[in-house]
């Protein structure tokens, strides 16, 4: 007799169950996507000790016809599809058929159903997966079900139940999402006799936001709306001043089902690449729409997961339309409402200075100051060199790369932002040699090495910025005076405005760096002494078979004999002084990278440009300095955080201040 024979029903259902039912969540979900899909209007959700003790969800719906409510506990008894080609084009939230028998294997259940207004109902109740009685009783119409003693026949499943408040919160994050996903559903979602939440149900989801996170949250979140052929994209998504420490307050609707997708999460966060510090994340909730044969839902047990037939697409579609959004924002947080830390110093100041006039500052000005002048390898914004510092520095159109003309340059690079060029560096570096093999670089390139820089370009340096579109108004900030060497004090008419002059100038070089790592063959000029590095055997191997992606930043690397390479060429406007430090982190970087993308590739060189040609904190500024720093911000594309995303500036408006001294009481 053969040993391979069918499971019983009332065993595979328990087994089944394993996969759908892993805690009370799972059951709050099946439950709540079943009450949206019969058309419920309203969904009233109650739970006790975080679902295991009672778990009841009722709604408004449709109902389940009288001869089909024991069929629902069949497994694979579904509605909602017929044929294979249904798979293709599912539509609605619960379709396996799974969700009530196993839901029934493992618990008591009780179902109440009435299919039409005339208060007539069936019910049925159903313990470890036998019925244990049935018949007709009086409800509105609707389905309301309720399951006791979640596991009370598996008891190795119950004691690996968490904490009832770990519990708890997983029910709510279902009851949440599912309030995101249709706003124009009322949720009421109690906890032992305690509302947890309650949505109106008029389709505003900036409202059902509120109710979650909060009025602040919602507040700060901007739309988004934005149609192509195949997608369309709905939704909130927060400026960067509110963020998570997680990606748990993103949410991902696919035709109005919650999922986890690496494909939608990726280019959200992309779009807000240098808009938020590192390990910190949006606020969003991205509702996508599309037609159901590009998506495949039926690739998870639990329907958490999907399947995208246009990947690619969807992620530029995502990542542009964010970024939209976000692109006529401004991001400057009120000082009122950042949260103050457990312990923070007393500072106390001795003098203050506001708005002094020009000779009397420089009268009073201390003598430690430097102005940024001072500081050609840091500061860049007190003014044009003399004559005597100008040392040109050849580039592929005979002109300084480091100060572009007004013809070449891009609307929104600022000239004025290079790293002052002082006759040490002139002594450092020189041409180029024509090429030659071993990473030596164009002939074309040295021969405009000994050309003189017209004095047209070191006006043009310096000359006024490029007009900037009016939106967003970056505020027109005067210079009050500095704090603690490190925050400028600024003011309009508008209120207070503390800027971090190092995030300031970050942002300022990253835009300008980033420019020029875009024209890395205009670029590269021979070290006078060369500098080397040298690896590991297995980190030479492979740097040697990526020397090109070091050529396409400007860097050209040569081997030395070993496990040695020999910096040839640097992009001539590196940091003075941090060049073989700059090449060295970019050659880190392409290590840790198992796929190098020349676009990542030239942000990351950017970002580590300007972190080193900034000025630091501690370092004095003049008031002519820090209005230029102020002006040349103001004229970036995206003036409000630092490359690694950290706030520029905070404002206190007169508002604020006016209630902080009692000045207003309201």
């Amino acid at each position: 007799m053969g040993i391979i024979r069918p499971l019983d029903e009332h065993l595979a259902n328990q087994i089944a169950a394993g996969e759908v039912v892993e805690r009370p969540a799972s059951v709050l979900k099946e439950l709540v996507e079943n009450a949206v899909d019969a058309g419920g209007r309203h969904i009233e959700i109650t739970a006790e000790e975080g679902g295991l003790t009672f778990l009841r969800i009722k709604d408004d719906g449709a109902g389940i016809q009288p001869d089909d409510l024991l069929t629902a506990f069949r497994r694979h008894a579904t509605s909602k599809i017929s044929s294979a080609k249904d798979l293709f084009q599912i539509e609605t939230l619960g379709f396996r058929g799974e969700a009530l028998p196993s839901i029934a294997a493992v618990a008591k259940v009780r179902c109440v159903s009435a299919n039409a207004d005339d208060g007539l109902a069936r019910y049925v109740e159903i313990e470890g997966g036998a019925v244990k009685s049935e018949g007709e009783t009086n409800a509105p119409r609707g389905t309301e079900m309720t399951v006791r003693d979640l596991f009370f026949n598996t008891p190795a499943r119950l004691k690996y139940m968490k904490t009832i408040q770990t519990e708890l919160g997983h029910l709510s994050d279902v009851v949440y999402r599912q309030a995101l996903a249709r706003p124009d559903i009322a949720f009421t979602f109690r906890h032992n006799e305690t509302v947890l939440l309650r949505t109106p149900g008029n389709g505003d989801l900036r409202q059902v936001v509120a109710a979650i996170y909060g009025t602040a949250a919602a507040k700060a979140m901007v739309q988004l709306r934005s149609d192509d052929p195949d997608y369309s994209l709905t939704g909130l998504t927060a400026l960067p001043v509110e963020t998570r420490a997680n990606r748990n307050a993103v949410t991902i609707l696919v035709n109005g089902r919650y999922v986890r997708s690496q494909a939608v999460v990726q280019p959200l966060l992309q779009a807000y690449h240098t808009l938020l510090p590192l390990h910190r994340y949006p606020l969003s909730v991205l509702n996508l729409r599309m037609h159901p044969a590009l998506v495949d839902v039926n690739v998870h047990p639990a329907k958490l997961e999907v399947r995208f037939s246009k990947e690619a697409e969807l992620r530029a579609f995502i990542e542009e339309t964010v970024k939209e959004a976000l692109a006529g924002q401004a991001y400057i947080p009120s000082g009122t409402s950042v949260r103050k830390p457990k312990q923070a110093p007393a500072w106390m100041q001795d003098q203050i200075r506001f708005q002094l006039p020009p000779e009397e500052a420089e009268a009073q000005a201390p003598a430690e100051a430097v102005a940024v002048a001072e500081v050609p390898s840091r500061g860049v914004f007190a003014g044009m060199p003399s004559a005597e510092t100008r040392t040109p520095y050849a580039a592929g159109s005979g002109q300084s790369a480091a100060a572009p003309s007004a013809a070449t340059r891009p609307a929104s690079a600022s000239p004025a932002v290079s790293p002052a060029v002082s006759p040490a560096a002139s002594q450092q570096r020189k041409p180029p040699p024509a090429s030659g093999g071993n990473g030596s670089l164009p002939a074309e390139q040295a021969a405009a090495a000994s050309e003189p820089i017209p004095e047209s370009v070191w006006q043009a340096a310096f000359a006024a910025p490029p007009e900037k579109p009016a939106e967003p108004a970056f505020p027109e900030l005067s210079w009050i005076g500095q704090l603690h060497g490190t925050y400028i004090v600024a003011q309009n008419e508008n209120g207070l405005f503390l800027i971090d002059q190092h995030a300031a100038h970050e942002r300022i070089n990253y835009e300008y760096y980033y420019d020029k790592f875009g024209r890395p063959e205009e670029a590269s000029q021979e070290l006078l002494f060369p500098v080397t590095m040298e690896f590991a055997p297995d980190e030479f191997a492979l740097l040697r078979e990526r020397l090109p992606v070091f050529a396409g930043a400007g860097v050209y690397l040569e081997e030395f004999g070993g496990n040695t390479f020999i910096i040839r060429a640097v992009p001539h406007w590196f940091p003075e002084g941090d060049e073989a430090d700059v090449a060295r982190e970019i050659a880190d970087w392409v290590l840790q990278e198992r796929k190098i993308d020349l676009h990542a590739l030239r942000e990351k060189a950017a970002i580590l440009c300007s972190c080193k040609a900034s000025i630091k904190a501690n370092q004095a500024l003049t008031r002519e300095s820090g209005d230029r720093l102020l002006q040349r911000l103001g004229q970036c594309r995206q003036p409000y955080t630092c490359p690694h995303g950290r706030p520029i500036v905070v404002s206190f408006s007169k508002y604020e201040l006016e209630k902080m001294f009692k000045r207003v009481m309201s």
